[in-house]
């Protein structure tokens, strides 16, 4: 370990093997708080490559919760967050949006690490159970098309870790990693993250971990979620090809909106401007969750393009099967609480 603690904090990149041997021994007991924040800041000021990150991701996986799901082409929706955009939850109210489009949604996703509202908080909120079982993660894929997964549930043996993250107070490699290490098996994902410069590495690292198909996006004014603002850049992951395109939100029909225009606040806020854009409320929320929910839809193969997507997820929320998919969970949690208290 201290032999290549020394190789990363003098600025050398990792082999994929070197990097697996210090992720396993960020497990490890003997591995202090300060050697593990030290792993952290010199990946940080270095720069993470692909294959590190890959790296890292798989061990976490190893050691994650188990789950076999017989759906087939699951996927997951998830901004890396640190863009500090204060925006409402828009990926978690995608992700029912997708599954009312007739996407299967493996939701990963925790609380608020750099953002004052993490998923795992609104979902809460809203009477969501955060500690689903592998077995039950299962059945509501099939039933419900939606499942979702609170990370440190999901990764028990990161606990260590995340505080040596959260005390360090600024983005790291977990900010990035965090969306790639859901316990299921995932086709296809649509991950977004707050630096531009990260857009083909994190595609890239997609290639590696056995995504056939996914997008990337950087939203403009360098949000992890597709923006109305302005331009977003993006990169489509098919079949192993990278392919780099923009998109202005006038291109698939929906209006243009200022960044702050989606401010978000506490799980109450949050909670309810989710509701009233699964209600169908017009304006910046509603019309956010379409562009970025389209491209998810067009992500997945379910949409021939992104226009489709869009509509497609307008007809979702319009047709109220998105807000079903939300219900259902809200009614199986409230059951699985009534059953384990009696």
């Amino acid at each position: 370990m201290k032999e290549l603690l020394l190789k990363l904090t003098n600025g050398q990149k990792l082999t994929k093997g070197e990097m697996s041997l210090v992720a396993q021994s960020l497990f490890e007991e003997r591995t202090s708080d300060s050697e593990i924040a030290s792993v952290l800041t010199a990946l940080r000021v270095r720069g993470e490559s692909a294959e590190e990150i890959a790296a890292i991701v798989e061990v976490l996986r190893e050691n994650a919760m188990t789950v076999h799901p017989q759906a087939f082409n699951v996927m997951d929706n998830c901004g890396t967050g640190g863009d500090g955009s204060s925006s409402f939850n828009i990926s978690t109210t995608s992700a029912f949006v997708l599954a009312g489009a007739g996407a299967k949604i493996a939701k990963h996703g925790n609380r608020s690490v750099s953002s004052k509202t993490g998923s795992a908080d609104v979902l809460e909120e809203l009477g969501i159970a955060l500690d689903f079982t592998g077995d039950e993660v299962e059945e509501l894929l099939e039933t419900n098309g939606i499942a979702f997964l609170f990370a440190p549930y999901v990764h028990p043996r990161l606990k260590r870790i995340m505080k040596v993250r959260t005390d360090l107070g600024v983005p790291t490699i977990f900010n990035f990693i965090g969306p790639l290490t859901n316990p299921v098996e995932l086709q296809t994902q649509f991950l977004g993250v707050y630096r531009r410069d990260m857009l083909m590495k994190m595609a890239a690292v997609l290639n590696q971990l056995g995504r056939s198909r996914s997008i990337v996006v950087n939203g403009a004014g360098h949000m992890d979620e597709a923006s109305l603002a302005g331009e977003n850049h993006l990169v489509l992951l098919d079949q192993g090809e990278l392919i780099p395109f923009t998109l202005k939100p006038e291109e698939v029909g929906l209006s243009t909106y200022p960044n702050e225009a989606i401010r978000g606040g506490d799980a109450k806020e949050n909670a309810d401007i989710l509701l009233k854009v699964l209600n169908g409320e017009p304006g910046a929320y509603l019309d956010t969750v379409l562009l970025n929910a389209g491209l998810g839809l067009y992500s997945c193969g379910i949409a021939s393009n992104i226009k489709d997507g869009v509509e497609r997820a307008r007809e979702s929320i319009a047709s109220g099967r998105a807000l079903e998919k939300l219900n259902y969970l809200k009614e199986y949690s409230k059951l699985r609480k009534e059953a384990m208290s009696s």
